[in-house]
């Protein structure tokens, strides 16, 4: 929801900066790889337990997630393995941030409910994603979904601010994998119009 309609409300801002990053030189790979390298910083922190400081540095390091494909458009450097290596990292960064609070949790005497809910999150994440390629490898639109990675993010964020991370934990698991489902779905009504 917020991937549909957000991009709107952002695209204006992103436009101005990118121009001026076009102005450094950089390269949208280069953001690419500067996000991910943030998104290590994140997990590392998260690992250790400083929630706040982990959910403030995500805030810049899903900036740069999207300044790359900003760039990417303002200066004319769209390409198919651009494209791939933001959605692999994309993939890469949102495990690495999982399984760093996951790490946290294993150490917390009461916190094998949130590393399970944070498991099914992954498997979830991961679902939402391969659905999505896999119907479009066979020619069929896959975009359903309300909580698409930009969702998930935020809800994230927003846990890890406000230190409501027991909430956080069960909607991120229970709509992540509702979102995947909702894409199966979607696929098998698609295939299955005509008949």
């Amino acid at each position: 929801m917020l991937s549909k309609y957000g991009r709107g409300w952002i695209s204006t801002p992103l436009t101005h900066i990118a121009r001026g990053l076009e102005a450094t030189g950089i390269s949208p790979n280069a953001l690419t790889l500067i996000g991910f390298m943030l998104t290590l910083t994140v997990a590392a922190i998260l690992a250790t337990g400083n929630l706040f400081s982990g959910g403030v540095l995500l805030i810049f390091a899903a900036l740069f997630d999207t300044l790359d494909g900003a760039l990417a458009r303002h200066s004319d450097q769209v390409t198919i393995f651009g494209a791939f290596l933001d959605s692999a990292l994309d993939r890469y960064s949102e495990a690495v941030t999982l399984i760093g609070l996951m790490f946290f949790y294993t150490a917390q005497p009461d916190g094998r409910m949130q590393v399970l809910l944070l498991a099914a999150t992954l498997v979830g994440s991961l679902m939402v994603s391969y659905t999505r390629a896999r119907a479009e490898a066979v020619g069929i639109e896959c975009k359903e979904g309300f909580f698409q990675r930009t969702e998930r993010i935020v809800v994230l964020i927003i846990g890890l601010l406000t230190g409501w991370m027991a909430p956080v934990l069960w909607i991120l698991a229970l709509f992540t994998n509702l979102t995947a489902v909702q894409r199966i779905v979607d696929v098998y009504r698609k295939t299955n119009a005509g008949r």
